[in-house]
């Protein structure tokens, strides 16, 4: 018998509500995790739209508040084991970082319980989380969509739709088959909202198989023969900078190994050599040591050499300081000439390459402090090396879909992704950004040669297979490949952002149209 003080055994309507938010809980972190996983280096791309569709299960009957709520637990879920590298060494300033992309998937869901209730619920969610990417795209501080879901289907089903929208149309269609899988369960067997969500789940795919692909060579194209030269540093992290002879000396020591291979018959004579982004921190226009050196190694190789360089600043004929900060750097060096062509990257990384809010920053991490702001660069991403119009997307830049886009636009036939990952460790950075130049790649119908410091170096065919890459990361090595110059243009390239805006105003509509529809039901109530 209870008694008034005894204490009393929690109902069965209490138990219910916490064992369903609990579930739900449950459901959005495993969503999240599975859209981590369909990233490289596991690469599991079928796992997006099953997490994709569990996610939309989650915050599809919710309030918008709570679909909110829902949707940046999956969203960290996602985010943090995906961008976790970002603070490697810079300590807790990431989080910052990773806040706004959070929001940028957490507040598309929110609206996602208004559009599910009108006809065509799949379509609207695809383009509400395409509206999402397209301002992470932009912004803050030039954007960071490193976490688009389109960078984790290379070599998937959904891959050579790059082709025809760009990453946006990719990131639509995974969302799309995403939504379907959702929308199939809750179709109660009904023919016409059956047929509907199937076709949603299967017409990505389906038309993404069906794109032809690229031959690695077509009638037509000339070929080259192209090294990438991974020197490796002395150590990870950011105290490689203080080693920057040690840097430029690994690169040029792997460069002098490669032409003994090649007059000894051991490798074919490249055509271009690719060196990484600083691979040459010291600036050979400054220090006449160092550019002596590079123009010893290019003269033995017999090839014009691309050398990624920090320049501390610039000066005019008479001697006037036009550029104050320094600038990364590709530099075309020249057998017997000396630097020919180069580009200075214009989209730098916020907290890497300059700090947007140095005070603030600097409360969360001492290492701020060491991050010296560079200058942006300016101009169309194409150099003229040897026998290649190459188009360069230094490290970062190759996130962007307007970047890459510039380069073959402006006449590339062959794309470079020059890159530093020693500042991020052991970590999967490299991968993933591997994933990304694999789909530039089929984006543009160019081969793509990355050329790291310590990461993975690789060379990838236009159709987004890997024809070579180096082994361990931290280990020095030389890829010589046979790659296409193209000068075909694909759709994407014609379209630009056409396909990004398009999805983003369909967004806009589909929300403002249930809106609309809503507040008739509550005059009609």
């Amino acid at each position: 018998m209870l008694t008034a003080d005894s204490p009393r055994e929690a109902s069965p309507r209490r138990r219910r509500p916490a064992r369903a938010t609990l579930l739900r809980a449950v459901v959005a972190v495993v969503a999240g995790a599975a859209l981590f996983v369909s990233f490289p280096p596991l690469g599991w791309w079928w796992a997006a739209p099953l997490g994709v569709g569990l996610l939309l299960t989650v915050v599809a009957d919710r309030s918008p508040r709570g679909a909110l709520g829902w949707g940046a637990l999956a969203a960290v879920a996602y985010q943090y084991p995906l961008l976790s590298w970002t603070g490697t060494y810079v300590g807790a300033v990431w989080l910052g970082a990773l806040a706004v992309v959070v929001l940028a998937v957490a507040v598309p869901l929110a609206f996602v319980p208004l559009v599910a209730r009108l006809p065509g619920a799949p379509l609207w969610a695809a383009c509400l989380w395409v509206a999402g990417e397209a301002v992470i795209e932009r912004a803050p501080w030039g954007g960071f969509p490193w976490a688009k879901l389109a960078f984790g289907q290379a070599g998937g089903a959904y891959a050579k739709l790059a082709a025809l929208g760009g990453a946006p149309l990719v990131s639509f269609a995974v969302v799309l088959s995403g939504a379907g899988l959702w929308a199939l369960a809750r179709s109660r067997r009904r023919v016409v909202p059956l047929v509907g969500a199937l076709v949603a789940v299967l017409v990505g795919p389906v038309v993404g198989m069906t794109v032809p692909s690229h031959a690695a060579t077509e009638p037509g194209d000339r070929t080259i023969t192209v090294a990438a030269v991974q020197g490796n540093v002395p150590r990870a992290g950011l105290d490689f900078a203080s080693q920057r002879r040690a840097v430029l000396d690994n690169h040029v020591r792997e460069t002098r190994l490669l032409a003994a291979r090649v007059r000894a018959g051991q490798e074919p004579r490249p055509d271009l050599v690719i060196w990484p982004e600083n691979s040459s921190d010291i600036d050979p226009f400054r220090n006449a040591d160092a550019g002596a050196e590079i123009q010893a190694v290019t003269d033995e190789i017999g090839v014009p050499v691309v050398v990624g360089a920090v320049l501390r600043g610039t000066m005019n004929a008479e001697g006037t300081e036009l550029v104050q900060g320094p600038r990364n750097v590709a530099v075309v060096w020249t057998p017997r000439v000396g630097p020919t062509d180069q580009y200075a990257k214009r989209h730098l990384l916020p907290f890497g390459e300059y700090i947007p809010v140095r005070g603030l920053a600097s409360l969360f991490s001492g290492d701020v402090a060491r991050v010296v702001d560079f200058e942006p660069g300016t101009g169309d991403p194409v150099i003229t090396a040897g026998p290649a119009r190459l188009g360069i997307a230094t490290c970062y830049e190759v996130v962007f879909d307007g970047d890459v886009r510039d380069a073959v636009t402006a006449g590339a036939d062959l794309l470079a992704v020059p890159t530093n990952n020693a500042t991020f460790g052991f970590t999967t950075m490299t991968y993933q950004q591997q994933g990304m130049s694999r789909l530039r790649a089929v984006e543009h119908d160019r081969a793509v040669v990355i050329a790291a410091t310590s990461g993975q170096s690789a060379v990838i065919a236009p159709d987004g297979t890997v024809l070579d890459r180096t082994g361990e990361l931290f280990t020095p090595g030389v890829l010589v490949d046979e790659v296409p110059l193209r000068t075909t243009t694909t759709l994407a390239t014609r379209l630009g952002a056409v396909p990004e805006w398009v999805a983003a105003g369909l967004a806009v509509a589909a929300v403002a149209t249930a809106l609309v529809a809503r507040r008739r039901e509550g005059r009609a109530g």
